[in-house]
Formats: C-alpha cells, sequence, structure tokens
C-alpha cells in the first residue's frame, strides 16, 4: 500500500493526537521563548498511522541567526491506544530571513510531496504557542504513551 498525502474532509483519518502531542514536546524540549518560528509540514497519513514534520527556528543569543531543529514524528492509533514517537535534528544556523526559502526547497525536494508548510510565528511568546495550540481538541492533548 502507497502512503497518501491527505487533506481536510480525507477519509484515512491518521492520528489526530500525533501533531498537538508533538507540538508539546517542542514546547517542553526548548521552552516557549527559544522558539521564533514553526512550520508545520502536512502529515503522511496511511489508515492509522502518521508521519509529519515540524521544523523549529530558535533564538540564539546574538539575534542574528537562529538555529533550525526539524521534529519529525510517527504516530499510530492501535486497540491500546496512541502511539507517537518524536526525534529531533539540529539541521544548521542561519539569518532568519533566509528559513522561508529553505522551506520551499525541503518542499520541491522530497521525495514524499510534502506540500507547503504552514509557517506560524511564535516569537518567544506564550500566548502565540497557547493560541495554536488552542487550535486543537483539548481531548487530543492526553498524556497517555507520551
Amino acid at each position: 500500500m502507497t502512503s497518501q498525502r491527505t487533506s481536510e474532509g480525507s477519509a484515512d483519518p491518521g492520528v489526530p493526537e500525533a501533531l498537538p502531542r508533538t507540538l508539546i514536546r517542542l514546547r517542553s524540549h526548548f521552552g516557549v521563548e527559544a522558539i521564533d518560528r514553526l512550520w508545520i509540514f502536512p502529515p503522511v497519513r496511511r489508515g492509522r498511522r502518521e508521519q509529519g514534520l515540524v521544523a523549529v527556528s530558535t533564538f540564539l543569543e546574538d539575534d542574528e541567526r537562529r538555529v533550525m531543529v526539524t521534529a519529525a514524528y510517527t504516530a499510530e492509533h492501535s486497540g491500546t491506544g496512541v502511539r507517537v514517537d518524536t526525534s529531533f535534528t539540529q539541521e544548521g544556523e542561519a539569518p532568519p530571513e533566509r528559513f522561508p526559502t529553505v522551506m520551499a526547497g525541503v518542499v520541491r525536494r522530497s521525495d514524499a510531496a510534502l506540500g507547503d508548510a504552514r509557517e506560524v510565528e511564535i516569537a518567544g511568546s506564550g500566548s502565540n504557542f497557547e493560541e495554536l495550540m488552542e487550535e486543537f481538541d483539548g481531548a487530543l492533548l492526553g498524556t497517555t504513551q507520551l
């Protein structure tokens, strides 16, 4: 069976808990004050499995450059619950104005046909992060098997 790209209304349910739980892990890992921007790529879903990618731009002390980290996740919804595995990879550092071009390049070069990423400005603001999290049903944010 081949992986399918999905959009809203798809019959392929994926794992709705995966992205919000990954975002919570990002916040825990970096601290919201260190997060400049997020690029959330559309997930690849197959049945009750899902793979996704979130790119994170984090602040450096000099404020002229940012560190880019990717958070890749795999998730599965089974009879025993939801499992979400997340791995972080530091990709490098660059001036912040370079990252939108880099994200467009990721989409062009992807074998998985990622689709355009949604850019979300956090700017180190807890309220900006919470505004993003309010887009998700609170029931999806459970901590079981995180």
